[in-house]
């Protein structure tokens, strides 16, 4: 059985929004949807208050919150299967707790205790830097919230570093039945810029090709895959977190690899690229994370074919 989508929730504007992109989410994969609500009241009202007559407000709180979030998910899907939990925990630890056994996470720009005026809540961006499952803020305008524009936006990096987000992507365009964009931003070094108008032009030429071979080869295996996905390949020269905030406005998803780390940086994944994007897409961005283990095989693969070569 494929775990569910866990979404967050707190009876925040920005959670409702979330929690419907997440219904439709969860009815185009065919997946359970689970709502959780983190709150911390048993710990700090104690067993005592619990048990007593009256129950703390806080638990009255999150026990509505679920129950709304339940009631709305049946009204706009009733196929989609829906479970609830409140958990005694903060946000952050309940919700990485979840995503060790969730297909992604689905979480809103910032909640009922953020400063609306920050660019993203505090938790989304913990989450989605320390998670080991995919992570989606639902953020963006009306039109890339709703899907309506028919692609979905991959930025490409290291090869090595983004298989997991390409098969991510893939999936998403073929459950949409839409284009998939795939983009790599390239930068010619700023000496080689300097050069005479003929050197210049001809290093740019040099490093869009490498920009090109790059993308296919990060894409064709997954494409292999997913033949009928419609799949655009582009490189852009620029910075790559620039590029990809410009054509998100067109876009119903942007997805972004992020490198999982172990030891004293656990989690501590998120590059320029995912921050910028969460903070600024005009669309839902999901943040996938490339586990090490995963890159250790592809390092171990590349070796081999290296020794391969070496004998040939």
């Amino acid at each position: 059985m494929e775990h569910p989508l866990v979404v967050g929730t707190d009876g925040s504007d920005s959670a409702f929004r979330s929690l419907d992109w997440a219904v439709e989410e969860a009815a185009l994969h065919g997946l359970p949807l689970r709502v959780v609500y983190a709150s911390r009241w048993e710990r700090y009202e104690g067993a005592a208050l619990a048990e007593g007559l009256e129950r703390p407000s806080e638990q009255v709180l999150a026990e509505r919150i679920v129950e709304s979030a339940a009631e709305r998910v049946h009204r706009r899907n009733a196929d989609v299967k829906v479970s609830t939990e409140v958990l005694a925990d903060d946000a952050v630890a309940a919700l990485l707790a979840e995503g060790l056994h969730a297909s992604a996470l689905i979480l809103g720009t910032r909640g009922r205790g953020e400063i609306a005026g920050w660019l993203l809540g505090s938790v989304s961006l913990a989450v989605a830097a320390r998670a080991r499952c995919p992570v989606i803020v639902v953020r963006g305008d009306a039109a890339g919230v709703a899907g309506t524009h028919g692609r979905i936006l991959l930025g490409v990096g290291d090869p090595a570093k983004a298989a997991e987000a390409v098969r991510f992507a893939f999936r998403e365009a073929e459950a949409r039945h839409c284009t998939l964009v795939a983009a790599h931003a390239w930068r010619c070094p700023p000496h080689e810029t300097s050069d005479p108008p003929l050197l210049a032009a001809e290093a740019r030429r040099h490093h869009e090709k490498q920009a090109s071979e790059l993308l296919d080869k990060a894409l064709n295996e997954a494409a292999g895959e997913h033949p009928a996905v419609h799949v655009r390949r582009t490189t852009v020269e620029g910075p790559a977190h620039k590029v990809l905030v410009h054509r998100a406005a067109a876009a119903d998803l942007l997805v972004v690899g992020a490198r999982s780390r172990h030891g004293r940086l656990l989690g501590l994944q998120l590059g320029r690229v995912a921050h910028t994007a969460l903070c600024h897409a005009a669309c839902p961005v999901a943040v996938v994370p490339q586990h090490a283990e995963h890159e250790h095989a592809e390092h171990e693969h590349a070796e081999d074919e290296h020794t391969e070569h070496g004998h040939a």
